[in-house]
C-alpha cells in the first residue's frame, strides 16, 4: 500500500527591505524569508483537492503586511511573529517553519561620523534564524551567520598528522589559517535578547579565533565553540563549519630568491571542509 508520509510545502526567496525612519538616522534591513507549512494537506497531494491549501503567494504577502505593522526589532522575533499569525488563521497546518537571513547593511562613514540616511554594504557575511513551532508546543529558535571570512597569518601549525605512501604535505609549523565560518547555534528559550546574544557570539568566536594557538581548524573549531558556550549561557549547542581555505607558499628557489613565508598563492578548491557540534552535556 501506497500513502502520504511526511510533507511540507511553502515559499521561499521572499525578499523584504524595511526602512525605519528615525528622526536622526534611519535603519536598514533586507531579509530574505523561507516559509515551511506542515499540517493535514494529504487531500491536495493525492486528490488534487485545494480546499485546505493556503497559496504561498499568500504567505508572501503575508511577510509584507506583517512587517508592516510588525514592531519586531530582530529576525527571530519577527520569525515569532509570523508563525503565529499563520497557525491563527489556518487550522490545517500542524507546524510552520521561518528560516531568515539577513545581510550586513551599514552606516556609511563620512568624515568619521555615520551618515544618516546612506547606507553601506559591509561584507559578504550573512546573519541567519530559523524559528519553529508547533500548534501544541513552544517555539524552537536557532540563529546564526554564513560567509565570516577570517584570516590570520602567525599562530598556527600542522604537525604530527598521519603520513603514509600517499602523503606530500610537508609538515608546517607557521602556516597562514583562512576560512570562511558558518556558525548555528541553539537557545534554551525563545525569549532572549537575541539581537545582544548574537553580538556576543560573534565576538567571542573572533577574539578565540584571533588569539588561539591553533594545532589544526579542528583545535580551533573546538576552542571558539567551547569558548561560546561558556561566554552565553543561554544556548544549548553550536554548530561550526569552517572550510580550510589554502595558501600555499610558493617556491621562489627557482628564481634565486628565498621565500621568508611571505609569498603565497591562494587555492579554493579543493579546500579541508572541517564541521563539528559543541554542546552542553550533564
Amino acid at each position: 500500500m501506497i500513502g502520504l508520509a511526511e510533507n511540507r510545502y511553502g515559499k521561499s526567496r521572499v525578499r523584504l527591505v524595511k526602512v525605519k525612519r528615525h528622526p536622526v538616522l534611519h535603519d536598514f534591513l533586507e531579509w530574505t524569508l523561507e516559509i515551511l507549512l506542515q499540517g493535514d494537506f494529504e487531500s491536495c497531494f493525492v486528490d488534487g483537492d485545494n480546499s485546505k491549501t493556503l497559496p504561498t503567494d499568500t504567505m508572501k504577502n503575508t511577510v509584507y503586511s506583517l512587517a508592516r505593522s510588525s514592531s519586531a526589532a530582530c529576525m527571530e522575533e519577527f520569525g515569532k511573529e509570523l508563525i503565529a499569525f499563520l497557525l491563527d488563521r489556518n487550522p490545517q497546518v500542524s507546524a510552520g517553519q521561518v528560516k531568515l537571513s539577513e545581510k550586513k547593511w551599514e552606516h556609511l562613514p563620512i568624515d568619521g561620523k555615520p551618515h544618516p540616511t546612506t547606507f553601506l554594504l559591509a561584507s559578504a557575511e550573512v546573519q541567519t534564524a530559523e524559528v519553529t513551532q508547533n500548534r501544541s508546543g513552544r517555539f524552537a529558535v536557532r540563529s546564526g551567520l554564513e560567509n565570516l571570512t577570517i584570516l590570520k597569518t602567525a599562530g598556527s601549525e600542522f604537525v604530527g598528522f598521519i603520513k603514509d605512501s600517499l602523503t606530500t604535505l610537508p609538515e608546517a609549523s607557521d602556516r597562514l589559517f583562512g576560512t570562511t565560518v558558518r556558525a548555528r547555534w541553539g537557545y534554551a528559550s525563545a525569549d532572549v535578547a537575541f539581537e545582544t546574544l548574537r553580538s556576543s557570539i560573534r565576538e567571542t568566536l573572533l577574539r578565540v579565533f584571533a588569539g588561539h594557538t591553533s594545532k589544526s581548524v579542528q583545535h580551533t573549531l573546538y576552542a571558539m565553540g567551547e569558548a561560546a558556550l561558556e561566554k552565553v549561557r543561554e544556548i544549548d549547542d553550536i554548530e561550526l563549519t569552517m572550510p580550510n581555505i589554502h595558501c600555499l607558499p610558493v617556491d621562489l628557489s627557482r628564481f634565486g630568491q628565498d621565500n621568508p613565508n611571505e609569498i603565497f598563492v591562494p587555492i579554493d578548491e579543493p579546500h579541508g571542509y572541517i564541521e563539528a557540534r559543541i554542546r552542553r552535556q550533564g
